[in-house]
């Protein structure tokens, strides 16, 4: 445990919030708390002197866990008037009596059988309301559907019988393509301004933003991500990149500034993730915090945080909207964590750096076609929450022969500084993939300007391949397998080692031909849709994978869509022989940061190995999914480690004062409200991630009555 005291006592007296605690809601009414994105809530009923006499004081089963261990819940749960809203496995939305769990009403999106199971996860529901109706928004699979928060039943004046669907105004025909949303948007006034999921691979959707009318589901305005002729930022792309370029999209949700009418957005990376030759520019407005007008979608400013994004540097939560005291000035400011371990502290109004941001300059690539962005931003303060680098001095130490073991592996990758390019020899992405930060979002205590961040520590390994298999001679299958799907599942067919994704070698004893070309069309639980490609396309892998494809070399590219020259071998975390991460411990953090000065306050371990504290090895912390709440009463909650604890730490000194045996784990943020003057928090414990469990509970906590 590393602690570095920073004048708590100055800070508060320094820090007035413009947020002041008596503002925020004593439920929990929007996604991560409130439309500032702060995951914070005023109350204090539960503090460190008293939450080790916390119990559980309801529990919600939905019955509707997948017995292999493939679904989750990541749903952060809204309260509004004593009642709570959330989501099931399944995506069944529902609403309980916040005092007791008891079910009010439930909706099955699927229950019409159009679609026979869920995309993706469902991270939460919007509520809205004139104060003479109310509504609840969410999305399932492609649609956006409005129901009434007292019934859950559909509210027909909204679009088609009370949805409309996602991929329509898009500006180009995306009806054969993978759209959906998994986060939540945000209300403003009588606008759902909403972001999306897309496809990471060739031929992916444009990400645009678009804001619905509650009340008709009509589009109200719409940004493009991508920009088109006329259009600010169309001059980093090239020139017919509108018409065919994909993703620059918002998955993580957002926050609004109700006072000054802006929506502060965070943006994903463009699609293909690793290999952009054929997008040479900057491309904005991929992996920008933007602040857009929420009542017309007009740009009032942007800060981009990846040029020409090679590693999938997608920002991953919505910013964070704090009031800070800084060098004596009082300033609004967003902030914004990223995968990469940074936090960008950005003014509200004009999006320019509160803290230096330098661009540095990184290494090229050597893959064809490939030019990297000379420099990358790397803000100076606040520090990073994550270690940098992966270099031989930081080699996991809990064995000789897992030092050993990663010692030859790293050897043979690149490695030792940021942003080194995607290449065929490996190259080291740390923090990895799923960061660093990722979507369960900070924490920030608007009374102190403490800012609480969990964080991974985990080394992965890119490895980019050809899609042009034995000097140009693979099938078209092949090279179809190897541009979509080898990405999950192996250039040899082989899964990942969590079983996320599974094997696909024998799959002719598993699967009749038909189905294999229908989940591909479709798309499965976690797995996109590949639409986009033609019936030949889909025939040609279904053919490569059931082994009955010609072996002649021939022409992947009917049709229009695009086969790029390069291709990943998946997303492979970096382990030792035990699959314990290769680095050095510890292996996820929860970090307390001043942003008044930018310092860390304290870090410690988040989550822990049994096995390996029983041989004597301090506390490692684990991968970690799913964000912190803090509170007025002096607590920082969290699950989302992989040991399936629910946690709770002193605030001031990241002390852990309380743990709870989950029974899955809690890969969720949790929600703090009051019911019938009785304080609780409660997490979804779904499970169902780096190989654990599934489940399907809702468990409230709260003190003895």
């Amino acid at each position: 445990m590393r602690y570095l005291y920073l004048g708590l006592i100055l800070s508060l007296a320094a820090c007035q919030s413009s947020h002041p605690a008596e503002s925020f809601s004593r439920e929990w009414p929007v996604y991560h708390g409130s439309a500032t994105g702060l995951q914070y809530s005023p109350l204090d009923q539960i503090t460190p002197a008293n939450v080790h006499q916390l119990q559980v004081a309801w529990t919600y089963a939905s019955g509707d866990a997948s017995p292999s261990g493939r679904t989750q819940i990541q749903c952060n749960p809204i309260v509004v008037d004593g009642t709570l809203y959330g989501s099931s496995p399944a995506l069944h939305i529902f609403a309980l009596e916040a005092a007791t769990g008891t079910l009010r009403w439930e909706f099955d999106p699927f229950a019409g059988g159009e679609e026979a199971e869920a995309l993706g996860n469902n991270r939460g529901v919007t509520y809205w309301t004139d104060h003479t109706e109310a509504r609840i928004l969410f999305t399932a699979n492609e649609w956006l559907y409005a129901l009434d928060a007292r019934t859950g039943k559909p509210v027909l004046t909204f679009g088609q019988q009370g949805r409309v669907s996602l991929k329509d105004d898009l500006g180009r025909d995306a009806q054969d393509l993978f759209v959906i949303s998994n986060t939540p948007g945000i209300v403003y006034r009588d606008l759902l301004i909403l972001g999306t999921r897309v496809s990471e691979s060739a031929g992916a959707a444009p990400g645009f933003v678009r804001a619905y009318d509650i009340r008709t589901g009509a589009i109200a305005w719409v940004f493009h991500t991508i920009p088109q002729p006329g259009e600010y930022g169309y001059e980093t792309w090239p020139p017919d990149a509108w018409k065919r370029a994909g993703g620059v999209n918002c998955w993580a949700g957002m926050s609004l500034d109700s006072t000054r009418g802006t929506v502060y957005i965070p943006t994903g990376s463009a699609s293909f993730d690793f290999w952009g030759g054929d997008r040479q520019g900057d491309n904005l407005f991929a992996n920008c915090i933007m602040a857009l007008d929420a009542a017309t979608g007009t740009r009032k400013w942007h800060f981009q945080t990846v040029h020409h994004d090679l590693w999938d540097r997608d920002l991953p939560a919505p910013p964070d909207l704090v009031t800070i005291t800084h060098q004596g000035t009082r300033r609004d400011v967003v902030v914004q964590i990223t995968k990469s371990g940074f936090v960008f502290v950005l003014d509200r109004d004009t999006g320019e750096p509160v803290f230096p941001v330098e661009e540095q300059p990184v290494p090229a690539s050597d893959l064809q076609g490939e030019q990297a962005a000379p420099t990358q931003p790397v803000p100076v303060r606040p520090a990073p929450f994550a270690r940098q680098t992966f270099t031989e001095a930081d080699i996991t130490d809990i064995s000789p022969e897992a030092h050993a073991y990663v010692a030859s592996r790293l050897a043979h990758t690149r490695t030792g500084v940021r942003f080194i390019p995607p290449s065929r020899e490996g190259t080291v992405i740390f923090p990895g993939f799923d960061g660093g930060g990722e979507w369960g979002g900070a924490a920030c205590d608007p009374e102190t300007g403490w800012y609480y961040v969990n964080a991974n520590e985990m080394p992965w390994i890119l490895t980019m391949i050809s899609t042009q298999a034995g000097a140009g001679q693979a099938t078209a299958g092949e090279q179809l397998y190897r541009t979509y799907c080898a990405a999950c599942h192996g250039a040899e067919r082989q899964g990942d080692p969590a079983g996320v994704y599974p094997s696909l070698v024998n799959i002719a004893a598993r699967k009749q031909p038909g189905e294999v070309h229908r989940i591909i069309a479709q798309g499965k639980g976690v797995m996109p849709s590949f639409g986009q490609l033609n019936p030949d396309q889909r025939a040609a892998i279904v053919a490569f994978l059931l082994g009955t494809e010609k072996t002649e070399a021939s022409d992947p590219t009917t049709g229009n869509t695009p086969v790029v020259p390069y291709a990943h071998t998946g997303y492979n975390r970096f382990l030792d022989p035990d699959g314990y991460p290769a680095v050095r411990p510890p292996w996820g953090t929860l970090t307390a940061l001043n942003l008044h000065t930018g310092e860390t306050a304290w870090q410690v371990p988040l989550g822990e190995y049994p096995e390996l504290t029983a041989r004597g090895i301090p506390k490692t912390g684990t991968e970690n999914y799913g964000g912190p709440v803090v509170t007025a009463g002096g607590l920082v909650f969290i699950g989302a480690s992989r040991d399936g604890y629910f946690r709770a730490f002193d605030k001031q000194t990241g002390a852990e004062v309380w743990k709870y045996q989950l029974p899955a784990g809690a890969y969720a943020t949790p929600a703090v409200y009051e019911a019938d003057r009785r304080q609780y928090v409660v997490v979804a414990c779904g499970g169902g991630k780096m190989g654990t469990p599934s489940g399907d509970a809702y468990i409230a906590f709260a003190l003895p009555r």
